[in-house]
């Protein structure tokens, strides 16, 4: 770590950069540009040589606990106009807290190389609108991963730097890899295993599980993962990272050796301190270099003869006895054959692993790139982010309407017509930071036992989301408003909201946003001077502002705070406008700028690329809201709000004066702007009101008539059933009485000779039905059947025409059953089973 006063150089090559610190600032400088960057953190410095890194040649590589801020002198032979670019890049992003944003997504990763990579990804300005669509995707099937629970992306038990650093030891021949890093690599190929294992068995389960999760669930399946190799390692390598007596014979004897040894020295040791103790009062055993002594007090002589190995005023003289030094040499030579029995054990997993090296690389390359996917996905679901709808600006296609958005949004969309087509949506986005300190404040408090009404206080002083709606064609937003009243909060929440999105992250907003790819994110926003070159406030901002100008491309974002701001008022808001209608006329694809100068609100009214926006003010409570009032220019409040503070009204009504008529003016007509919008969004949320009532009543209708159908249906089936069982309980009486009126009729019937004379004209009329020739004679003998009331005495023939006497009237026979003389008739659409004596003749 420099100090406060430190001077340094560090060679580059050909070129020296030096630093310069200050208490609280570190420079540093190139011969062939200006200063590159400022820094308010503390650096430490490391030289070390890393190959296929950025620098081509030695890297210096600047490392801080608050902040991973990449050095921009990345390619210190590309000219002048690239560092120009690249540090008004890593200038935006820091104003912006890119960097700490990067820290909080980065920790969320589960190893060291995987928040190493997740930082690098984040940092990356070379991303492509359709890498950052991939991305998206990565993001979201992890999130999907996530939900599903069987597949979790944890590798927080595996050493990727013991992994990588076997694999050089493997790669380099010669000497084996030791026992740790071969138990991590059987980590990770074991944990790679059981992720391939619960991804085919949730796609087992359900197929579409597998799109769901792509292009995650590639990258796991491709893995080539040998688990045999797993298992040797294990079989020779214990959990703690020691080889196993068992992994071989000579292991087992060379440390059978090494512990009778160590006996026999120990028995021998106590033998010596035990005779030694009756004349002096301090010896004890030590262990120097492998060998065991024995460590006596200051001037105190021993009986036992043996080697001076040091002497110490301070810890007395440390002796090898003479008895002690063949045991000793021994010991040490069975150490030495413990060693290579140990080594000879890894130079053969050595071996092993040589033909599965590269799998092994691959794997270790998809566990990092899994890990960095589950960073952001892990991120994204702690504080509930949403995933956002990227789209390049030349293909916007269609309308996006208020119309889907406005059960959510009613009161901010009021002011919207019904079709209108967003370049930005973002409805209720939080800044990234505010939120994860607001829930540091509520976790701090709960850990420090805080009473439950602070506690419950303090989460309920959520962080105020914002709400940006811009226009297609809006191309220069100008938000204007009181001071502290959060106007540079909205710059950083959109900017730090398009570079999540290029990045790979959803945004925290309360749904999906819709969100232009911006190839660049350029800010100019605080209070910065430029002390490399020796710029006012002014003049660093207006270099700044110009590098951005001439950098920025039609897919850029600019965001520009208090622009026109540290000079003369008039001058200020003439540069001002001519650098808005710059960017809106050739300039960047969306500019946001705040400011306090009144003349900028009347852009709109001359140029349909402008929108003016206010941050309201609560005029009662004399307090900013943060939330954004779009359409309306922000008017002054100062003279009110001193108004209302007490200021003395002699002096208030001479500030009115001095401020202006025209000035005044335009306050009223803001204020009536005011007045109109708050009236017509009244008049829209009646009108809400009125069209909500009016589909309850018409659900309650629908419901209504729902109930009279079933009600109609239930009646109909109540009166079929009621006529069916009344239609069945008269057939039953009939029944009855037709029984006993035949029960009679038999009791008082007695065949005759006419009667017999009928039975044989009745068969013939039946073998004459059957043959389906209908003559005189069966009409005949139908007659005949007719005229005799008496019964039949023999059973008719199926298709014969009988007269059922309880009926009065004829029937068609179906079927004839002799062995209990019943016959099955049909009379008309109604069926009877009969006996015999219950068919009459006439």
């Amino acid at each position: 770590m420099l100090s406060a006063t430190a001077t340094a150089g560090v060679v580059f090559g050909s070129n020296w950069i030096t630093l310069l610190t200050t208490p609280t600032r570190l420079l540093y400088f190139c011969h062939s540009a200006a200063a590159a960057a400022v820094s308010d953190f503390p650096l430490t410095i490391n030289i070390t040589r890393r190959p296929r890194h950025r620098l081509r040649k030695n890297s210096c590589s600047f490392s801080s606990t608050s902040s991973p801020f990449p050095s921009i002198l990345t390619e210190p032979d590309d000219g002048n106009q690239k560092k120009s670019v690249n540090d008004a890049r890593y200038s935006s992003l820091r104003v912006l807290e890119w960097d700490k944003l990067c820290d909080l997504v980065s920790s969320f990763a589960t190893t060291s190389l995987g928040r190493e990579a997740c930082k690098e990804q984040l940092w990356s300005l070379n991303h492509t609108y359709h890498h950052s669509l991939i991305l998206l995707k990565e993001t979201n099937a992890a999130v999907q991963m996530h939900n599903h629970g069987a597949c979790r992306l944890d590798f927080s038990s595996i050493n990727l730097l013991l992994v990588k650093s076997g694999l050089r030891n493997a790669r380099r021949g010669g000497l084996p890899i030791n026992a740790n890093e071969a138990m991590a690599v059987a980590a990770i190929l074991e944990s790679a295993y059981f992720l391939q294992l619960n991804l085919k068995a949730a796609i087992k389960e359900d197929a579409d599980w597998y799109n769901r999760f792509t292009p995650l669930s590639q990258l796991i399946m491709e893995m080539v993962i040998n688990i045999s190799l797993v298992r040797v390692i294990k079989q020779v390598i214990d959990e703690d990272g020691s080889v196993k007596d068992s992994a071989s014979s000579a292991l087992k004897r060379a440390r059978d050796q090494v512990q009778l040894l160590e006996k026999k020295l120990s028995q021998l040791m106590d033998s010596l301190i035990r005779n030694e103790m009756k004349e002096t009062s301090f010896l004890e055993v030590s262990n120097i270099d492998g060998r065991w002594c024995i460590n006596s007090g200051t001037g105190q002589l021993t009986s036992f003869n043996g080697l001076l190995l040091s002497s110490d005023s301070g810890t007395g003289r440390i002796i090898e006895p003479l008895s002690a030094v063949p045991l000793n040499d021994e010991l040490q030579q069975a150490r030495a054959s413990v060693a290579k029995a140990e080594a000879d054990v890894l130079l053969m997993l050595t071996e092993k692993m040589k033909k599965d090296l590269d799998d092994i690389e691959k794997v270790s390359d998809s566990v990092i790139q899994l890990d960095v996917i589950n960073a952001r996905a892990t991120y994204s679901l702690f504080f509930r982010g949403a995933p956002p709808s990227l789209y390049l600006s030349e293909e916007l296609d269609g309308s996006f309407s208020t119309e889907t958005y406005l059960s959510e949004n009613e009161t901010l969309m009021a002011s919207f017509p019904k079709e209108r087509e967003w370049l930005l949506y973002m409805p209720k986005a939080y800044h990234p930071l505010m939120l994860q300190q607001h829930r540091q404040n509520v976790q701090k408090a709960k850990k420090e036992g805080s009473n439950a009404p602070d506690v419950s206080a303090l989460e309920q002083a959520h962080p105020v989301p914002v709400d940006f709606f811009i226009s297609h064609k809006t191309r220069v937003l100008t938000i204007t408003g009181p001071n502290t009243g959060g106007k540079t909060i909205c710059l950083k929440t959109v900017g730090l909201a398009a570079m999540m999105a290029k990045s790979g992250l959803h945004v925290l907003s309360s749904e999906s946003v819709k969100i232009p790819w911006f190839d660049s994110v350029f800010a100019d926003i605080g209070d910065e001077q430029s002390l490399s070159q020796s710029l006012s406030t002014f003049s660093g901002h207006l270099k700044q502002i110009s590098d951005i100008r001439s950098q920025s491309t039609s897919q850029s974002l600019v965001l520009l705070d208090e622009v026109g701001a540290g000079t003369n008022p008039l001058e200020g808001a003439a540069l001002g406008m001519s650098l808005l209608e710059s960017f809106a006329d050739s300039g960047a694809l969306l500019t946001i700028a705040t400011t306090h100068h009144g003349e900028l609100k009347s852009l709109k009214y001359s140029n349909d690329a402008f929108e003016n926006a206010c941050m309201e003010f609560d005029e009662v409570n004399l307090k900013p809201t943060y939330k954004i009032l779009w359409g309306v220019p922000g008017r002054s409040n100062a003279i009110n709000i001193s108004e209302k503070l007490g200021l003395p009204s002699v002096v208030v009504s001479n500030a009115r004066e001095l401020h202006g008529a025209a000035s005044a003016e335009i306050n009223e007509v803001i204020i009536d702007m005011e007045r109109f919008k708050q009236d017509s969004q009244e008049l829209l949320h009646e009108a809400r009101h009125h069209l909500m009532l009016s589909k309850n009543l018409h659900e309650k209708l629908k419901l209504a008539r729902r109930k009279i159908k079933e009600h109609g249906t239930e009646q109909r089936y109540r009166k079929m059933r009621q006529i069916s069982e009344a239609a069945s309980m008269a057939r039953s009486i009939l029944h009855k009485k037709v029984r006993q009126l035949r029960a009679h009729a038999t009791q008082t019937f007695q065949p005759t000779a006419d009667q017999k004379q009928l039975s044989t004209s009745d068969s013939r009329f039946t073998a004459e039905a059957k043959n389906g020739r209908p003559t005189e004679s069966m009409s005949t003998s139908v007659v005949e059947i007719n005229k005799q009331p008496s019964a039949m005495t023999e059973l008719p023939e199926v298709g014969d025409m009988v007269q059922v006497s309880s009926l009065g009237r004829k029937a068609t026979v179906l079927r004839v059953d002799r062995s209990k003389e019943e016959i099955l008739v049909q009379a008309g659409n109604m069926k009877l089973k009969l006996k015999l004596a219950e068919i009459g003749v006439k």
